[in-house]
């Protein structure tokens, strides 16, 4: 199994930025492919990016193009999310997490991802 721990979470005014980090232990990062997804109070979890195994390709919900980018550093073991502009209404927990999923793969739909971190809260104000 992998373990993944998120860092990188708190409070930001509308337009500011955070960085968040997740770091994998337990097995190595490369061989899974990551996904990033939020969770606001009284919604279910929501899409919000995509990086492959390489890092080659990514993939972002509407809500947050243009706006967040996913990297990845394999020989760290970690991937980022780089979140700009940001906005009240992206105020959630955010979780990494990791899927094995080689082929056919949704991507956006939770239930691909076997590995999840312990999600790290951003707050955005006004």
């Amino acid at each position: 199994q992998v373990q993944l721990v998120e860092s990188g979470g708190g409070f930001v005014q509308a337009g500011g930025s955070l960085r968040l980090s997740c770091a994998a232990s337990g097995r190595t990062l490369s061989t899974y492919a990551m996904g990033w997804f939020r969770q606001a109070p009284g919604k279910e979890r929501e899409f919000v990016g995509y990086i492959s195994r390489s890092g080659s390709r990514t993939y972002y919900a509407d809500s947050v193009k243009g706006r967040f980018t996913g990297s990845r550093d394999n020989a760290k073991n970690t991937v980022s999310l780089q979140m700009n502009s940001l906005q009240p209404e992206d105020t959630a927990v955010y979780y990494c997490a990791a899927t094995l999923c080689m082929l056919d793969c949704s991507r956006s739909d939770p239930g691909e991802y076997g590995y999840w971190g312990q999600g790290t809260q951003v707050t955005v104000s006004s």
